[in-house]
Parts: C-alpha cells; sequence; structure tokens
C-alpha cells in the first residue's frame, strides 16, 4: 500500500501524522510512505530524517492525495483536503464529525473510508487513540487556566497554588475520565482545591482511591454543577460521550453566576463543547469573555504541544496503521471490531451512529461494509 502523510494546515496545527520511526515500520513491512514537504517542521524533524527512514518527500498535499492509497493525518480535514480526497482512499484521522455537518457532507460525497481515531475502540471499550490526547489535553488545561487567570491575561489574578497564609485557587472538573483524570493531577501538584463531579459513581470511586481525600468528588446533579461552577476560580469541561456531541452541562446562567477574572476550559470543544457559552478559538486567538468569565476553548489543544502530541499519538496509532495497510481496510476491519468501530463513513454512508443521529442521515452499520 502507499501511504501518505499530508502537512496539517489546521491554523497553528504543527503535529504531524507519522514519525519517522513510523516510516520506518511501514517500510519494513514492505509499503511505500509519501510525507508532504516540510510535514515534520513542527515537530523539529527534516525531510531528510524521513527519507532516511524509506520515504519519499512530496512537493505539496495534492501530489499526496492523488497518489496515496490511504491518507494517514492528525485532525480533521480542512475543506480543500476533503475536496482532494478520492472513491475509496482510506483517510485515518481524526474527525469529531457529530458537531460538524459541514464535513461529514464533504466526506459522505467524497466517496472515501473515513475512520476516526476518537471512536475507535479497545477490547475493554475504553478509547486508545483519543486517549493519548486526552491526557495531553487534560494536563494542559490547568496550565491554561492558570496563565489566564493572571490579571495581564483578563483573570481575576489568583496563583492558582497560592501562597502560606493564601488560599489557592478553587477549580472544577466536570468530567472524571481520562481529561479529568490528568487535569485533576496537575491541579492537585499545582496545589490548587480540586472538585471533581461525574455521573458515574464508579469514577468517583476510582478518583477517590487514586487521590484520596485531597480531591472532593461529588454526583453530578444539577444543583452540584450550578453550585461548584458559581464558587470556582476555574472550570474544567471534560465531558464526552464517545462519537456524539457533548452534552451542554453548564448553562450561561451559571457562568453569569461566577466571579469576574474566573476561567473556564472546554476541552470537550472538538465535540461541539458543554458549556453553552463555548465555540471554538485556535492557538492564535485562544480567549473571548463572556459575562467577564475568560473562556479557553482551543479545539486543538495538544497541538500546542506537537513534539510531545507527535510522539504519544504514534504510540498509539501505528499499530492500527500497520494492520489497515497490510490487510486492507475490508479486512483489518472484519477482523478487529474495535478498529470497525472507528469507521465513521464509507462510500457515502454514515456509519457512526451518534453521528447518523445528530445529523438525520440514515445509518449503515460498519459489518454491512466489511463483509
Amino acid at each position: 500500500m502507499r501511504v501518505g502523510v499530508p502537512k496539517e494546515v489546521k491554523v497553528r496545527e504543527n503535529r504531524v501524522g507519522l514519525t519517522p520511526a513510523s516510516v520506518r515500520e511501514l517500510v519494513h513491512h514492505g509499503h511505500d510512505v509519501v510525507v508532504e514537504h516540510d510535514a515534520g517542521q513542527g515537530i523539529g524533524v527534516s525531510d531528510d530524517a524521513y527519507a532516511r527512514e524509506g520515504a519519499a518527500i512530496a512537493n505539496d498535499a495534492a501530489e499526496i492525495y492523488a497518489a496515496c492509497d490511504m491518507i494517514v493525518k492528525v485532525k480533521e480535514p480542512q475543506p480543500a483536503e476533503r475536496a482532494m480526497l478520492r472513491p475509496g482512499q482510506v483517510l485515518f484521522t481524526y474527525l469529531h464529525l457529530a458537531p460538524d455537518p459541514a464535513q461529514t457532507r464533504d466526506l459522505v460525497a467524497s466517496n472515501a473510508v473515513c475512520i476516526a481515531y476518537e471512536t475507535v475502540t479497545s477490547p475493554s471499550g475504553t478509547l486508545p487513540l483519543l486517549s493519548p490526547m486526552s491526557e495531553v489535553a487534560g494536563r494542559l488545561a490547568v496550565q491554561a487556566a492558570a496563565h489566564y487567570l493572571e490579571e495581564p491575561q483578563g483573570g481575576k489574578g489568583v496563583l492558582i497554588g497560592g501562597v502560606p497564609g493564601v488560599a489557592p485557587a478553587s477549580v472544577a472538573v466536570i468530567g472524571g475520565g481520562v481529561v479529568g483524570t490528568h487535569a485533576i493531577e496537575i491541579a492537585l501538584g499545582m496545589g490548587a482545591r480540586v472538585a471533581v463531579l461525574d455521573r458515574s459513581v464508579a469514577a468517583l470511586t476510582r478518583l477517590w482511591a487514586q487521590f484520596g481525600p485531597q480531591l472532593t468528588t461529588l454526583f453530578a446533579t444539577a444543583e452540584a454543577i450550578e453550585r461548584h461552577v458559581a464558587a470556582a476560580d476555574v472550570v474544567i469541561g471534560a465531558v464526552l460521550v464517545a462519537g456524539a456531541q457533548a452534552p451542554r452541562v453548564v448553562t450561561r446562567a451559571m457562568i453569569a453566576k461566577m466571579q469576574p477574572g474566573s476561567v473556564v476550559v472546554d476541552v470537550a470543544i472538538d465535540q461541539g463543547g458543554c458549556f453553552e457559552t463555548s465555540h471554538p478559538t485556535t492557538h492564535e486567538a485562544p480567549t473571548y469573555v463572556v459575562d467577564g468569565v475568560v473562556h479557553y476553548c482551543v479545539a486543538n489543544m495538544p497541538g500546542g504541544v506537537p513534539r510531545t502530541s507527535t510522539y504519544a499519538l504514534n504510540n498509539a496509532t501505528l499499530p492500527f496503521v500497520l494492520a489497515l495497510a497490510d490487510k486492507g481496510w475490508k479486512r483489518a476491519l472484519a477482523e478487529d471490531a474495535g478498529l470497525r468501530n472507528g469507521l465513521n463513513v464509507a462510500y457515502g454512508k454514515v456509519t457512526c451512529e451518534p453521528v447518523a443521529m445528530a445529523q438525520g442521515y440514515p445509518y449503515t452499520a460498519p459489518s454491512a461494509l466489511t463483509g
């Protein structure tokens, strides 16, 4: 198979789909790899480094989309990229389709085979290709919040960990999954007072066992969310429903009760956001203010640390890339139910049920296309 790696074009997105080490593995398996010129520049990897591992270097993305059987990316294809997809071509990347009907429409029209990292599952039901970036985003969420609590950044001028004799910041984390767990770890490590709210008693029990009584664990009723959002200096939204649009668990009325200069970080923004006041931002213009509250809603947060993120992502994606290349997409998906769950769109059909339900498409089971 010929595998293509285009340079990412989303604003300030410097991650890359494959590292040179991943290219070497694919070449060892007998595949051709084509990498766009300067695709690795954002992680400090030159074209020569890719060439040494056996990759051919393409002048531009059009050359890759025209020649390759499978495209391996990081972020969802932008409109110009979607226009280059071909029928039957495999696209393997993050898609986050539920809140993005324009992208779904273009992928359906392309007749390409579109497999989303974020809906691939493990035998235990976890999300192995989403987890590495959730870990990064959870940690970054606290870094961002600490920065934007500073008065010159529009915040209320609170040091997140406090100092002797002065109370630390109060942080509320909504959602106790991978993002929430890593946000809690960093926030506690910085000395903040932290509460987590979740509707899963099992998740709260796990977090209590991991962090002990220094973490306040609360069942996420509407009353509890309203009370803790109003009292928090920082609220981190870490709510996820796999493949579906994130539920809006924090209303504008709740935001209005927060003190001016408080900060909210919506890590669920890729799936539409879990605050009513959220809309996507970029690394170039990361924040805006609603009712005096600073909102950080960057839709590709891990892109801010592209070296760490790229290598962490490749650790997780490489086995699946090799399976798709070695077996072809139909056989790879037929033999791996978890990878099959990653199929979102194929040959004009929507094969991810939450996306179909959110956007009114007929749902086609992936098994109907893999035989």
